[in-house]
């Protein structure tokens, strides 16, 4: 299938170009192998993204009108849980799936809350299907921890440990001591009846330990961020710091770490202390000190569709308008390691694409078309782009 004409969001140069592109197969191909396509669509006046990636969400964990027999984020009873897995609690048929297609977001990170200090494992997932497992690019793609006010609150409400931020570091690095502790038995074991006895929970952290999967790191406040950089540092982990409200007061200390920032949800009503410091100020501020981030909904904090729009107000408050785009497109996927499949309108690449009728920076413009793997998975009512 041939598209024509069309102003395509180039990522690496951060603008839009008009030019033509191809999908065969589920990717996007080069010209050369259009041939003599079956089908030509024209997107003559029509603006090109690659789908919207948020690369921190609870889509499906937090389901739409159900309540709590929808809330599935939360294992309040426990502050240490890596052995919990997203892509068991995510229900696809959530109405919000459908309502993120309209709003142009094709893949999401979504995994666990941050009631606990160590929440459980994330997934990457693509955003239309009907079965977890048709959807799934990475079922563990990060391992969520938290620090400051949520833990603090959902258990030190009831007389239990975490109670402060010593102890939320403190169980956090018992809980990585113990795994490099287990790993360490189970390799000088000499036999399978001399190794340690199965820990779920050890065995959900040695990728954590060997650098396979990283910490997705829930920080509003500074002192919490370098609370978690000192520990990453420490164990020598790979992570991201998401929210990171507090990020522009200590870029400096962010820049130096090394680390990405996947930062937000920033719009609305400063539901809790830790965000008393916080602004569309912060996404122009890091790009400013290099700082490698994406912009998030954080689902259903934000409706998943409205992506876009914290976007175009990171733009209004300095942010460079290919900057935005980039920071909810080619950067998170880059921060989640995934730029190979998606990101980009790009030859080899999946074919996830958003057609707007007009510039998405533009407040007004509408999602007329999604494409996920080459397949036209929503088009405005009435709306054809098909020409033979």
């Amino acid at each position: 299938m041939k598209f024509l004409n069309a102003q395509v969001f180039d990522t690496q140069r951060g603008e839009f170009v008009k030019e033509d592109f191809v999908v065969s197969e589920k990717k996007f191909a080069p010209l050369k192998e259009a041939g003599q396509a079956s089908q030509e669509i024209d997107l003559e006046g029509y603006y090109v993204t690659p789908g919207l990636i948020d690369a921190h969400s609870h889509l499906g964990m937090w389901e739409e009108n159900l309540g709590v027999e929808g809330e599935d984020g939360n294992e309040i009873t426990d502050p240490i849980t890596p052995n919990l897995r997203a892509v068991d609690g995510i229900n696809p048929m959530d109405v919000a799936f459908e309502k993120a297609l309209k709003g142009g977001v094709t893949t999401v990170s979504s995994g666990p809350g941050s009631a606990n200090v160590i929440g459980g494992q994330f997934a990457i997932l693509k955003t239309f299907g009907r079965s977890i497992d048709d959807m799934i690019l990475r079922g563990s793609s990060s391992m969520k921890c938290a620090f400051g006010e949520n833990p603090k609150r959902c258990y030190g409400s009831h007389n239990k440990t975490p109670m402060t931020r010593m102890a939320i570091a403190a169980l956090l690095r018992d809980t990585l001591e113990g795994t490099r502790d287990y790993i360490k038995r189970q390799e000088e074991a000499s036999d399978y009846g001399s190794r340690p006895a199965y820990n779920s929970k050890m065995e959900a952290m040695i990728p954590v330990i060997k650098g396979e999967l990283p910490l997705k790191v829930h920080a509003h406040r500074a002192d919490d961020i370098l609370t978690a950089i000192r520990i990453i540092k420490e164990f020598g982990l790979k992570a991201s710091l998401d929210h990171c409200t507090e990020g522009h007061l200590i870029s400096d200390y962010i820049k130096d770490s090394g680390l990405p920032v996947v930062v937000g949800p920033t719009f609305g009503f400063n539901t809790k202390v830790e965000l008393c410091n916080k602004t569309f100020d912060t996404p122009k501020k890091l790009y400013e000190a290099g700082i490698p981030f994406a912009i998030m909904t954080d689902h259903p904090v934000h409706p998943q569709s409205s992506l876009i729009f914290w976007a175009i107000l990171s733009h209004k408050a300095g942010l460079p308008k290919g900057e935005a785009l980039k920071a909810i497109t080619i950067n998170p996927a880059v921060i989640l390691g995934i730029e190979d499949r998606v990101g980009t309108i790009k030859d080899g690449k999946d074919a996830d694409f958003v057609v707007w009728d007009r510039d998405p920076m533009d407040i007004y413009a509408r999602v007329v078309g999604v494409w996920i793997d080459g397949v036209n998975v929503f088009s405005e009512e009435g709306r054809c782009f098909l020409k033979k």
